[in-house]
């Protein structure tokens, strides 16, 4: 049997059991998808305890993200972002630590494509700076969008935008930052909006300003509790296109099965699995 897990502290919350469990029952798979709260100064203990107890693979959660990098072999994507989310143990050689990925870049690429939103050469707009930001940037910029990043505290937006920059050689067009004192009219001239924050979690509130949504955006909102956030709410009301965070949480959990299986993932299966709890 292959056992896969997730490493966070706390775990308890978390939607990647059911939806990974799902994935192994529609396909016939003989593994299981188990959690693991280590104590946040124990994650090179943890990491090295998953290798010998034969694990196959890792998901990595708050407050592990980052740590996490200098205890893998990154790949190009998850090196440049400065944060995993995903390990994988089948290319490690006695010794050697595993490989880690980043699959919330590719979460945010894989919800819009599933609704059929074209990111290159589309002007994108984050709201955020913190680590689902950073993430999304990072996805925007490497699939040929024009980025701005907006935040609260400016010198945030600027440092973000900044580094994907310096990372992302490929961009015709630098990215730009700002605070949030013009995000309505960065919004009138965007393709694309997500917002990274947590406003819309605890509160019926938006990030964005209603009268700057428009019909020729598309919208993601990271929130996924509740899954109908106001900023998405205002956004269809504007026949904007709206997509709810559930799908990148879900696409984020797809592009690591398929990383450690190298099987399609039984897209709908999860899915199902995913919205049931939510």
């Amino acid at each position: 049997m292959d056992v896969f897990g997730l490493l966070g502290n706390p775990v308890g919350h978390s939607l990647s059991p059911p939806m990974h469990e799902a994935a192994y029952d529609e396909l016939g798979l003989d593994a299981r998808y188990v959690t693991f709260e280590p104590d946040p100064d124990d994650l090179g203990a943890a990491i090295e305890g998953a290798r010998a107890l034969g694990i196959a693979g890792l998901n990595v959660t708050i407050p592990f993200k980052e740590a996490a990098l200098d205890r893998v072999e990154p790949d190009d994507l998850a090196a440049r972002i400065g944060a995993v989310n995903t390990l994988d143990f089948s290319d490690a050689g006695p010794g050697d630590p595993p490989t880690g990925h980043n699959t919330d870049a590719a979460g945010v690429r894989r919800a819009f494509a599933h609704h059929d939103v074209r990111l290159a050469d589309r002007h994108a707009v984050v709201v955020g700076a913190g680590g689902a930001a950073r993430a999304t940037a990072f996805a925007l910029a490497d699939a040929g969008a024009t980025l701005h990043v907006a935040n609260r505290t400016a010198d945030r937006a600027e440092a973000l935008a900044a580094d994907v920059g310096r990372a992302t050689p490929s961009a015709s067009t630098a990215p730009t930052a700002g605070g949030l004192d013009d995000l309505d009219d960065r919004v009138a001239a965007a393709d694309v909006v997500v917002n990274a924050t947590s406003v819309g979690m605890e509160e019926d509130r938006s990030p964005v300003p209603a009268d700057a949504l428009h019909a020729d955006l598309a919208v993601l909102d990271a929130v996924y509790r509740p899954l109908d956030t106001r900023l998405l709410r205002e956004a269809r009301e504007r026949g904007a296109t709206t997509v709810d965070g559930a799908w990148m949480l879900l696409y984020q959990g797809v592009e690591a099965f398929e990383r450690w299986t190298g099987l399609d993932a039984p897209v709908d299966a999860m899915n199902a699995a995913l919205r049931a709890r939510l």
